[in-house]
């Protein structure tokens, strides 16, 4: 994508002590990536972000996300999520005695088992704090192995927002641990850029 290095530079930079909350907007910052996007790019942008609001996430979401004419990166998150999704209903279940498959959503997603254990181990934590920080650690290794050998193409930008949706959920929760995960991203990929100038004023 000939335009990615002008959307990272965009990027705002974070300074020490400074507050991401005053001038971060996830929003705006996924505008700006969507307006110096192709059509067809923006509209598996905006795929993504429909399946960021839980009222979208239904039995037809996952079977169009996971379909064979879904775009590689989107079909690897979804299958991720949808995973996750299940496990917690699942974890829920057993606390509550009900059946283990009640309320999941029916579909088998590609995901290997021993990725699935350790998601189960994360949802054995047994503070709230730290399981759900877990839960985004998790999440956030998946979509870095997801755009592994990716480079300057539409699923490195995918995977970004990906990452801004799960940074902008923790600026809610913990504005300290938004502001390490803001910092992490930016670092991440600018190291993708070695020998490329940012102008950091």
């Amino acid at each position: 994508m000939n335009n990615y290095v002008y959307i990272i530079a965009s990027l705002p930079v974070i300074q020490p002590g400074a507050k991401v909350s005053e001038g971060f907007d996830a929003d705006r910052i996924i505008e700006d990536i969507k307006s110096q996007c192709t059509p067809k790019d923006c509209k598996k942008i905006d795929f993504l972000l429909k399946g960021f609001d839980g009222e979208n996430l239904n039995m037809d979401f996952y079977l169009d996300a996971l379909g064979k004419g879904s775009d590689k990166f989107l079909r690897e998150y979804f299958a991720t999520d949808l995973m996750m999704r299940n496990e917690k209903v699942r974890f829920i279940n057993r606390a509550l005695e009900r059946p283990m498959d009640m309320d999941i959503i029916d579909i088998d997603p590609e995901v290997e088992e021993e990725t699935v254990k350790l998601f189960r181990k994360i949802l054995q934590k047994e503070d709230l704090l730290e399981r759900e920080r877990g839960i985004d650690d998790f999440l956030w290794d998946r979509i870095c192995g997801m755009t592994l050998f990716n480079y300057f193409d539409l699923n490195v930008i995918l995977s970004f927002i990906a990452k801004l949706h799960i940074i902008d959920r923790w600026l809610k929760l913990d504005e300290n641990i938004g502001r390490e995960r803001f910092r992490q991203l930016v670092n991440e990929v600018r190291g993708t850029f070695k020998g490329v100038e940012f102008d950091e004023k």
